[in-house]
């Protein structure tokens, strides 16, 4: 008996110890982002990021996507890249950080690694818009309009009343020579921003 009252006496000791550890260990960790985002704040992004790995932990998907913003932020793309490829790693099917990676990699020029992160985010969340709207953004530029065309009617079907959606449909329809549809959607998109200048400039040009 007196055996197992050392050995529960030890246990309870050593688990009290890891609860005051963990909870120095969080409030360290808090303080810490906090400091990050007061430097980020003033644009201290080197401070902040420095403040942050005082405390880094390769398994936190916290400071992981904290440290690919400020990196980002600080024109340090490359690393900013590596720290979002991690929080990928650890929540891949979180939306998140894929929307934030996909800043360094566009800001490296990797565009098939940025339409590469939309496609993958539209197949975790099939009608996000804001993924729709800005992978559409990008074939429309490259000039495939038949890709951004199908992306832009999704984005339509879901909000009839976008301005931002009305007008980029319209601009792709008008690539297509679909001139009648086109007039149409830049009409709908002058009736919610009646000086929308992106929807007036189509009109003019089908006058």
């Amino acid at each position: 008996m007196e055996l197992l009252r050392r050995s529960l006496l030890t246990l309870s000791v050593a688990l009290m110890t890891i609860v005051q550890t963990g909870a120095q260990d969080f409030v360290k960790k808090k303080d810490a982002f906090q400091k990050s985002y007061i430097q980020e704040a003033t644009g201290e992004y080197l401070g902040a990021i420095t403040s942050l790995k005082d405390v880094y932990d390769e398994k936190s998907y916290e400071i992981n996507i904290r440290l690919g913003w400020l990196n980002y932020s600080a024109g340090n793309f490359t690393e900013s890249r590596a720290y979002y490829n991690k929080a990928v790693a650890l929540m891949p099917y979180a939306v998140e950080p894929r929307f934030g990676l996909v800043y360094p990699l566009a800001a490296l020029g990797n565009w098939t690694e940025v339409i590469a992160q939309y496609e993958k985010i539209l197949e975790i969340i099939p009608n996000n818009t804001i993924a729709m709207h800005r992978l559409g953004l990008i074939y429309y530029g490259k000039g495939d309009f038949e890709s951004a065309k199908k992306l832009y009617e999704k984005v339509v079907n879901l909000y009839p009343f976008d301005y931002d959606g009305l007008t980029m449909l319209a601009w792709t329809y008008f690539r297509l020579n679909n001139t009648r549809e086109a007039k149409v959607l830049f009409q709908k998109a002058l009736l919610n921003t009646p000086n929308g200048t992106s929807a007036v400039e189509g009109l003019d040009l089908l006058k």
